[in-house]
């Protein structure tokens, strides 16, 4: 960590932070939140996991003790760029080893960034199974805070039945890619706050931020909220100037944030329906399956629940017109130009997903392990990252553009570790790759999380100005598990004084992973790459709870 110079920044910033503890037990629970029973991965012997509330400039200490007994785990921050902490990222194989059954591990780090975020899983395509919830930052200072009298968390998720092991090896099976060319498997329901029939009290008058959280696996929710028009006020942690979504719906993709501001009817006289429905377009329904679901504004509990909302044509307002409350010009001079094709295969026999022809894989040792061991001679050089860790090496200041094109006949959302990125452009559906820059707004949409139309193309920029090593990947679980990822390594000569926490270390040790390196565990010669993973597994991924 670089804790020192992070310190020093959040007590002249911070005057009145303080340090918020958690101490977690992972664990599996049964639950059933749409009336089927299951095993879930729970928080200290309950789910759905707690909520963390932290104030901006605090910080934030979990302690995790991994008490699984039959799986790894890890947890991520998602959408906070740890400034600083780049080990504190969460994600398995590239900022931390798993952490394996029996095993303590501890984040900290200084929450930095105001807004709604959450946490989860990123090890094994695993929090679908339960093991997410939603972390809010408070600040005092939120250009809407004179204006709320009261909060709201609204999360969304998209449910299986089965157990992510289970799905994942039927998903990533040589039978799957024979009989349906690779299609994920489909949820069984959609849930909101992590169960059916949610109802949120509402007392006549009052302002209400209220803050929604897509904490599922794959497909993306559209929105109508009767007779409550929204204002966005935040996306993905990024203030923006107020604005009315007037009569459009609203559409949120797995891994994306929003908050927004409503006033209460005033008076009592009825109670309001939310309809939300998973986007069908993603996968193909079977007969009888119902995407819906309904959720309500209870004003009077002895009045009855309005009927069920029937929309059968959206019109969705768009993210793209959102302006930041900070008003950041476009970053105009784009020093290092990145260029990703997407796609899908088969290798053999199993359906990957691929980045430049090249699917991710796991390597021997996390990424940021091997930038802060192998040497400022080589952390540069992306051959030691192994090929199949997708490397891309930034350097520190330089002002990065990706250019992602969409080869694919479905919607994809993207997310970026340690950053948000100014969203330069993104075509309509069927417009193909990227050809030339259209109109370019002066002021872009800035978000962590942005969702690619099909056979599309979108255009992202952002300063790498926060060392460390960031995945950028698609945020549907099947496809991150399937190999849509790359690896950015920001300014690697800056992370060789990096200090990993020694419980860190144990736990790599407890796992059986190497903690120096190149991608194949070499360190007396990184250019040695013999043994780096290159062909996916064949093993069993994971495993389940009797039910």
């Amino acid at each position: 960590m670089f804790l020192p110079s992070l310190l020093l920044l959040g007590c002249a910033n911070f005057v009145l932070s303080k340090t918020v503890t958690y101490n977690w037990d992972i664990t599996w629970v049964t639950a059933s939140p749409d009336g089927f029973a299951r095993p879930v991965i729970g928080i200290n012997g309950k789910w759905p996991c707690p909520t963390v509330h932290v104030d901006l400039g605090d910080r934030l200490v979990v302690h995790v003790n991994n008490a699984l007994g039959n799986q790894s785990t890890s947890l991520h921050w998602h959408g906070l760029h740890q400034y600083g902490t780049p080990s504190m990222d969460g994600s398995s194989g590239a900022s931390q080893c798993p952490i394996p059954p029996g095993s303590q591990f501890t984040y900290d780090f200084i929450v930095d960034q105001p807004g709604t975020y959450w946490y989860h899983s990123h090890n094994m395509g695993q929090f679908p199974d339960g093991l997410r919830g939603p972390l809010i930052v408070h600040d005092a200072a939120a250009p809407y805070a004179d204006k709320v009298d009261e909060e709201i968390i609204f999360t969304v998720s998209d449910w299986y039945h089965e157990q992510m092991p289970v799905l994942l090896n039927s998903y990533q099976s040589r039978k799957n890619q024979k009989q349906t060319d690779g299609l994920e498997p489909i949820p069984d329901a959609p849930l909101i706050n992590d169960q059916q029939n949610t109802k949120f009290k509402l007392e006549p008058g009052k302002t209400y931020l209220l803050r929604l959280i897509h904490m599922g696996n794959f497909v993306g929710i559209g929105f109508q909220f009767d007779g409550h028009p929204l204002t966005v006020v935040e996306v993905d942690g990024i203030y923006t100037e107020e604005t009315l979504i007037k009569n459009k719906n609203l559409r949120i993709a797995t891994g994306q944030r929003w908050a927004f501001l409503f006033t209460a009817k005033p008076t009592a006289e009825k109670n309001f329906a939310i309809f939300a429905t998973e986007d069908i377009n993603m996968f193909p329904p079977p007969p009888g399956y119902n995407p819906n679901i309904t959720a309500y504004f209870v004003y009077d509990e002895e009045k009855p629940l309005p009927p069920d909302l029937v929309i059968d044509d959206f019109d969705f307002f768009d993210d793209f017109s959102l302006i930041p409350a900070d008003r950041a010009p476009l970053l105009d001079k784009v020093d290092h130009h990145i260029l990703l094709d997407t796609g899908f295969t088969s290798i053999n026999g199993v359906h990957r997903a691929t980045i430049n022809g090249v699917t991710y894989l796991n390597q021997k040792v996390p990424s940021l392990y091997t930038a802060q061991t192998v040497g400022p001679q080589y952390a540069s050089n992306p051959a030691v990252y192994g090929v199949n860790s997708n490397p891309i090496i930034l350097k520190k200041g330089e002002v990065v553009e990706i250019v992602l094109n969409n080869n694919h006949a479905n919607l994809h959302p993207w997310h970026l570790h340690g950053h948000a990125f100014q969203v330069v452009q993104r075509s309509d559906p069927n417009t193909g790759p990227f050809t030339a820059y259209g109109e370019l707004a002066p002021i872009p949409l800035r978000r962590d999380t942005i969702m690619a139309n099909i056979q599309s193309h979108i255009v992202l920029r952002f300063t790498a100005d926060n060392p460390g090593v960031w995945l950028f990947h698609c945020h549907i679980e099947w496809h991150i598990e399937a190999g849509l990822t790359v690896t950015m390594v920001e300014a690697p000569e800056e992370l060789q004084h990096l200090q990993i926490p020694q419980d860190h270390l144990e736990s790599c040790r407890s796992y059986g992973s190497q903690t120096a390196g190149n991608a194949a565990g070499h360190l007396k010669n990184p250019l040695n790459l013999n043994g780096s993973v290159t062909e996916p597994s064949t093993d069993v991924t994971g495993s389940v709870v009797a039910e």
